[in-house]
């Protein structure tokens, strides 16, 4: 097997150290296709964000903000909790990949079917009034039905090759972010920016489908199998309900926010939320890239599965210690230059949400770990945890405290879910312990 060309042009003694390591290399280079998509959405997604933001304002950006976190609860149903899931089971038996993917697919679809009118039966009941609201819903939400698609890329996550995946969500993500200017350009309303936000699902499903068929499969060959589908939804049920309680512990403060604050702080702390969170996809994207083989290696090798998700905590861990502490020393310098003076109170928001960002890494890495060793139910308890902290807390900090309260409980259920919760379990107090010596000892090499 030929070593990728970007290898050659590594300095000798990192060239030497992959020598032969093949699937590292391709590990890597799947992250680095990732992280070329992530960045690209990140650059362009920040500076779009901020032009929305400053052009509707505090008031209008809380709007917004409100409509896509309230959407985003409903998001893990349509998702049905079978990302990790999937990619296992094509890891694990891939001669079974048609059956797999096209019961998966069957899955998805219903749950994005059913999820729309419950999403916005729900906002008839919290907002009957708000007519715009349910409008700018209806079209955000209409993403939860085309994410059904999503299950080609997890085929493609299982081949450790998502080259044409990232290229198609690059082309759909700046369709829709050219749209978004053009709103702000020629003083489009608050509805045309949620239909250029909506237009990106549609367009991403479009392209999912020719890639897949550029790597010479067909849709075609999808069938549904029953023997799949009771093993999926057996499977998926306490990693949906995970998701759903996850949903709900990450976007639930903006939601009690706007219900029980002014609107205005919704949008400082939406702001706040922005730049907290763009970074999120590095944790991300290496987990994925590195999952395939976390998952053989424990099938095929203990000692060596222990010590790479060790490995994975403390890289997780140091990444989250350099970020937050630079964004603490940066945030209102960082504010003012992105948001303008109007947002200036948002840069204490941004000091302390930036620490629920360390909380967040080890928890993508701990979920990883959980998944591998098929303990769904156990994600499921430290994410209820979470959620229900961070109710609780919102409750009672966001009378006293406004968005600062918020922002508060965010950190602190953070926490809970990533670390605290697995004290309590017996099961999971020999992970709590791995995470309390990243704590401790972070290091990325």
């Amino acid at each position: 097997m030929t070593s990728p060309q970007w290898v050659k042009w590594l300095p000798s003694f990192l060239k030497n150290r992959l020598e032969g390591r093949h699937e590292l290399q391709k590990e890597l280079t799947n992250t680095g296709w990732m992280f070329f998509d992530k960045l690209l959405r990140m650059a362009a997604g920040l500076l779009i964000g901020v032009a929305v933001a400053r052009y509707l304002g505090p008031d209008g950006y809380g709007l917004l903000s409100f409509a896509g976190s309230y959407v985003m609860l409903f998001s893990a149903l349509a998702l049905f909790g079978l990302e990790s899931l999937v990619v296992r089971e094509l890891v694990t038996h891939p001669a079974e990949r048609s059956s797999i993917l096209g019961t998966a697919f069957s899955i998805r679809m219903l749950a994005g079917i059913v999820s729309v009118p419950l999403c916005l039966a729900a906002l008839l009941f919290i907002r009957p009034d708000d007519r715009i609201m349910l409008v700018m819903v209806a079209l955000l939400s209409s993403a939860l039905v085309f994410q059904a698609f999503d299950v080609i890329d997890l085929w493609f996550q299982s081949r450790v090759a998502t080259r044409n995946v990232v290229l198609v969500r690059m082309v759909a993500f700046s369709i829709s972010a050219a749209a978004k200017l053009a709103c702000v350009l020629y003083a489009g309303s608050i509805s045309a920016v949620v239909v250029a936000t909506a237009i990106e699902a549609l367009l991403a499903a479009c392209g999912l489908i020719v890639v897949y068929k550029m790597a010479g499969e067909r849709l075609l060959d999808w069938r549904f199998s029953a023997t799949q589908f009771r093993r999926l939804v057996t499977a998926a049920l306490p990693m949906m309900l995970s998701g759903i309680v996850l949903m709900i512990y990450l976007r639930i403060d903006q939601v009690m926010l706007g219900a029980m604050a002014p609107q205005q702080e919704v949008g400082l702390y939406a702001a706040a939320v922005r730049i907290s969170e763009i970074w999120y996809f590095v944790p991300a994207a290496i987990v994925s890239s590195v999952f395939p083989g976390i998952v053989s290696l424990k099938n095929n090798s203990p000692d060596a599965f222990s010590l790479r998700i060790q490995q994975l905590y403390k890289l997780m861990t140091f990444m989250g210690y350099v970020i937050a502490i630079s964004v603490t020393l940066l945030a209102p310098w960082i504010i003012q230059l992105l948001f303008g003076a109007s947002y200036a109170p948002a840069a204490p928001l941004l000091a302390i949400l930036i620490w629920a960002g360390l909380f967040a890494n080890i928890t993508v890495a701990r979920n990883a770990h959980l998944i591998a060793l098929d303990r769904g139910q156990a994600l499921l308890w430290c994410t209820s945890a979470g959620a229900a902290s961070n109710i609780l807390l919102n409750l009672l900090l966001i009378p006293p405290y406004g968005a600062t309260g918020a922002a508060v409980s965010t950190c602190l259920s953070y926490w809970v879910a990533a670390h605290g919760a697995c004290f309590f379990s017996a099961t999971l107090r020999p992970v709590a312990w791995m995470i309390t010596k990243s704590l401790i000892y972070p290091r990325w090499w």
